[in-house]
């Protein structure tokens, strides 16, 4: 979801500072989440955990980091998966999340962007400046 999230910024344009911005927050909402599934004592900045989120948010081999620049550039879900002709797991966990997430009501504003963006049909461009605004 993170690396979609990345891409699709990466598609409209933002920088590497705001893409610096985006994975911090995305670090501090993936435990936000984590803890509230399953609340066990894990350190989120072992390599399991921020190894994993960065590779796969700056990878330009990163599946989901290229589908979500896909659809920052304007491909729609549909021709950006039909072009990619892979799975980008990342477009499926954003609904589960999304689904998980009405029962737990955690702060996930990443998950949200890119869940409305895929699912919502809402514009890349709008949701992630809105995103924007809530990240620090």
């Amino acid at each position: 979801i993170y690396a979609v999230a990345s891409g699709i910024c990466h598609g409209i344009g933002y920088g590497d500072n705001f893409q610096a911005v985006l994975i911090s927050n995305a670090i501090r909402e993936i435990k936000r989440f984590v803890d509230a599934v399953h609340p066990i004592n894990r350190d989120i900045m072992e390599s399991a955990y921020l190894g994993d989120l960065l590779v796969t948010a700056y990878s330009q081999f990163s599946r989901n980091r290229t589908f979500g620049n896909m659809v920052g550039k304007g491909y729609t879900v549909k021709s950006a998966q039909l072009e990619m002709n892979m799975i980008a797991e990342g477009y499926y966990a954003a609904k589960c999340m999304h689904i998980k997430n009405l029962e737990l009501s955690v702060d996930m504003p990443i998950c949200k962007a890119v869940h409305n963006i895929l699912y919502e049909n809402r514009s890349p461009q709008i949701e992630m400046k809105l995103l924007a605004e809530k990240l620090n």
